[in-house]
């Protein structure tokens, strides 16, 4: 009779998935998941981690530019009880897109762009939440810093309705430089800030348009905030002085929706 044989990192990949995360750890199964072509969220890396396995494994993540954080090995150990050898990676549960390649042909079907650009959400489903707004305000791409944004999870999947499935979205390593490249392109790049007196009605929507929104924290990077041809805001005149960013970038696309006369929605 033939020996069974399983494969305990399929099964344990398979468990997180019921967790609404798609884990890998060990430094031999992440370069493997790497030079396969698998979608890396993220990957941790114990401080002061050693050896010629994880010297590939770092060349490969500086070659492809993959998102990684050097952690101690009590954040690993809190992530999982298993082996992981000063290594744990997630599994992206969407495969991320170039927006060097969306744009010309988001120009060439002859549609007036509308990106939206993140700058560091991290609340999962905040995150969600804006991606579903996004998907019905038919956004062209979402656009993300590589470091600092909300993991895409099963919790940010779930809020977004399944959007995040449909809208394409583009990891960024430097957004400053994609935000210039998107101006270089002919958008107009409007902010979404409480530093400025213009409410955001008054903006021109109907040009090709990057929306800024900022972080939960402290909104828009200084950075990118010089960047911006428009700085908007939503009037506020209850006592809490912010709205939460997911209720706020719907409001301002379906500004964006309204100004380009969408004759048929959706319901």
């Amino acid at each position: 009779m033939p020996s069974l044989s399983f494969n305990p990192i399929l099964l344990f990949l398979d468990f997180q998935k019921e967790n609404k995360n798609i884990l890998l750890f060990g430094i031999r199964p992440v370069i493997e998941a790497i030079t396969s072509g698998k979608e890396i969220d993220k990957i941790f890396i114990q401080t002061g981690l050693s050896g010629e396995l994880s010297g590939e494994l770092r060349k490969l993540i500086h070659e492809l530019k993959l998102p990684f954080q050097y952690v101690p090995a009590e954040k690993l150990n809190r992530l999982t009880s298993r082996n992981h050898q000063g290594i744990i990676a997630y599994l992206s549960l969407v495969t991320y897109q170039n927006i060097e390649n969306i744009l010309p042909s988001v120009f060439e079907q002859g549609k007036n762009p509308l990106v939206l650009v993140l700058d560091r959400i991290t609340d999962v489903r905040n995150f969600g939440a804006i991606s579903r707004s996004a998907e019905c305000a038919g956004v062209d791409a979402i656009i993300i810093p590589a470091r600092g944004a909300a993991q895409i999870n099963g919790d940010a999947i779930k809020t977004s309705a399944g959007a995040l499935h449909k809208i394409p979205v583009c990891r960024s390593e430097n957004l400053k430089q994609t935000i210039e490249f998107l101006k270089e392109s002919g958008l107009q790049v409007v902010a979404c800030t409480e530093k400025t007196g213009v409410l955001y009605h008054t903006a021109d929507f109907s040009l090709p348009t990057a929306l800024v929104m900022g972080s939960e924290e402290d909104g828009i990077s200084e950075e990118n905030l010089r960047l911006a041809d428009l700085q908007i805001k939503i009037p506020v005149l209850g006592e809490i002085q912010s709205l939460n960013v997911s209720v706020a970038a719907g409001i301002v696309l379906y500004e964006a929706v309204r100004q380009r006369e969408v004759s048929s929605y959706k319901v």
